[in-house]
C-alpha cells in the first residue's frame, strides 16, 4: 500500500478495532510521533505502539470525519471519544518510500496537559 489516503483508512480501522498488529505493519521502524500542543514526542515503532496501548486505556473511539491524501501525504480530520467527552483532532502523515508512515503530527484544539499517566511514554521538547 503506497498511498496515503489508503495508509490511513487502514491506520484509523487499525487503532479503533485495537489491532496492534495491523497498526504496526502500517509504521516504519523509527515513526515520530509529535503532539505540539503537549510537547510529546514518541520515536519509534515499538515505543508508538506501547503510548497507544498503555497511554489510552478504556473504552475510547475514533471517529473518521476526512482524509485527504496524494502521494505519500495526508491529513485526516478524526473525533476522538471517550466515557467523559469528545475531542476533534487533525492529524498529518508522511509516508516513507516504502509506504509505511514515518512521521505522524497530532494536532488537538482542546486544551490539554501532558496527563501524568502518560510521562513516562514520552520525551518532552
Amino acid at each position: 500500500m503506497n498511498d496515503a489516503h489508503q495508509v490511513l483508512v487502514a491506520y484509523w480501522a487499525a487503532a479503533e478495532s485495537r489491532d496492534w498488529d495491523t497498526l504496526a505493519g502500517l509504521l516504519a521502524e523509527q515513526v515520530v510521533y509529535e503532539a505540539p500542543q503537549a510537547r510529546e514526542r514518541v520515536r519509534g515503532r515499538a515505543a508508538y505502539l506501547r503510548f497507544n496501548v498503555e497511554g489510552f486505556p478504556g473504552d475510547w473511539h475514533l471517529n473518521v470525519e476526512r482524509i485527504v491524501g496524494e502521494g505519500r501525504h495526508a491529513a485526516s480530520w478524526v473525533e476522538f471519544s471517550d466515557a467523559s467527552d469528545g475531542y476533534p483532532g487533525v492529524c498529518f502523515f508522511d509516508l516513507d518510500e516504502d509506504g509505511r508512515i514515518a512521521r505522524i503530527t497530532d494536532f488537538w484544539p482542546t486544551p490539554a496537559e501532558l496527563p501524568a499517566s502518560r510521562a513516562h511514554l514520552v520525551e518532552r521538547y
